[in-house]
């Protein structure tokens, strides 16, 4: 269990928070430092992580009315009215409560015509691990009792089942290709912030690739998540978690997960201060929250790409630095594991994977996560003030649970 104030190492394996420094510019281009942010469902679903402070980014984005009763006056075909009548009916409100009998409401969307649910890991995980219930309500009043059929931490992924799906229409949204994604394509968020079931607001992609750490609150390295994000400005608030990120066909390209904040602290439950967007909301991407709800449905447990290395998760804007101990004083690199199998030693700094740079270990980590075990990349790294490159084979580990 990683402890906030001193944290000076992770395994890659695992997950933490960490306090990073603002974004630098680099040779090839602008590199981000990894983002901390925040994850937005409501209440007991949701939670805080950590802020970045003294940001001055902001967007621009439109809250759209649509009540999606499929009998309102037809629009313009493609528009984005046209789009939400569509999309509504397959996208359900989420109420968590948890054993204590507290409660958060989030958002998921119609996977498959046996009545899986896609959402955030952070929107169930307090009614899944403390004997609660769930419900899932869609757009025209009916409401479902469901359970979990898998859930992921790190990729702040999970997968619900309508408990008795008779009686409801299955229609699955339409899924994108989230790597055809480009900087300035539209984008329609869908969800119930704060409550406001049914909500659709607009924006387009700001960035892709974001780097991007956050917690649930729960203060230790086993809540936290990391994603190589799809960054929005579409309008994404507390409730909006695990709801759909569409593209101007109406296909969904993400799942909203996690917002930043201008404000120095705050949370979304527990009778904090609530905090609202700044016009910068971040999405999972849509083929890796395939791959990861595909694995759920078939093994109810996920499966993380590793290279077996500790890395220091403090620092950044250098690169990804491998440790000169792994945790409970382990070897930094696992003997026989990918990393060793590639050369990799302690004191290497990795900089580069394939082509996307790397500034510091939470980076390497939402990058690693965007592949499958079995995958090969290439790692660009100084060791002794020189530059090399190696091919790594990535293993994998099964679960969250790391013990």
């Amino acid at each position: 269990m990683c402890q906030r104030e001193n944290l000076p190492s992770m395994r890659l394996e695992g997950m933490c928070e960490v306090p990073v420094p603002a974004p630098r510019k680099r040779a090839g281009g602008l590199v981000a430092a990894v983002l901390v942010a925040a994850l937005v469902a409501g209440g007991v679903g949701g939670g805080v992580g950590f802020w970045a402070a003294n940001r001055g980014d902001s967007g621009s984005s439109t809250t759209v009315s649509a009540s999606g009763d499929p009998k309102v006056e037809s629009r313009s075909p493609g528009s984005v009215a046209d789009i939400a009548n569509k999309a509504l009916p397959s996208v359900v409100t989420i109420e968590a409560q948890s054993g204590g009998g507290e409660g958060g409401t989030g958002t998921g969307f119609v996977y498959d015509k046996q009545g899986h649910i896609l959402t955030n890991n952070h929107v169930v995980a307090s009614a899944a691990q403390g004997g609660g219930k769930l419900t899932a309500t869609f757009s025209n009043g009916k409401q479902y009792a469901a359970e979990v059929v898998g859930r992921a931490q790190g990729y702040d992924v999970a997968v619900l089942k309508l408990k008795d799906a008779s009686g409801a229409t299955l229609s699955p949204l339409p899924l994108g290709n989230s790597d055809k994604t480009a900087v300035g394509d539209a984008t329609i968020a869908i969800g119930a912030p704060f409550g406001l079931s049914g909500t659709v607001t607009t924006g387009i992609v700001s960035a892709k690739k974001r780097p991007v750490a956050s917690s649930d609150g729960g203060g230790g390295n086993a809540n936290a998540s990391y994603m190589s994000a799809l960054q929005t400005d579409a309008s994404i608030n507390p409730g909006n978690s695990g709801g759909p990120l569409l593209n101007a066909q109406g296909a969904v390209i993400g799942i909203n997960s996690a917002i930043q904040s201008a404000g120095n602290g705050g949370g979304f439950g527990g009778g904090q201060q609530q905090a609202g967007s700044i016009g910068l909301g971040f999405a999972i991407p849509i083929n890796q929250a395939k791959n990861v709800a595909d694995q759920l449905i078939k093994d109810r447990v996920p499966t993380y790409p590793v290279i077996a290395a500790t890395v220091n998760m403090r620092d950044s804007g250098s690169g990804a630095k491998i440790s000169s101990a792994g945790e409970n004083n382990a070897a930094a690199v696992t003997p026989g594991g990918p990393a060793d199998k590639a050369g990799l030693k302690p004191g290497d700094v990795i900089t580069k994977l394939d082509g996307t740079a790397i500034d510091s270990g939470p980076t390497l980590i939402s990058e690693i996560w965007t592949h499958r075990p079995g995958d090969k990349v290439t790692l660009t790294y100084t060791r002794d003030g020189k530059q090399a490159t190696t091919e790594v084979v990535l293993g994998e580990r099964k679960g969250d649970n790391r013990s």
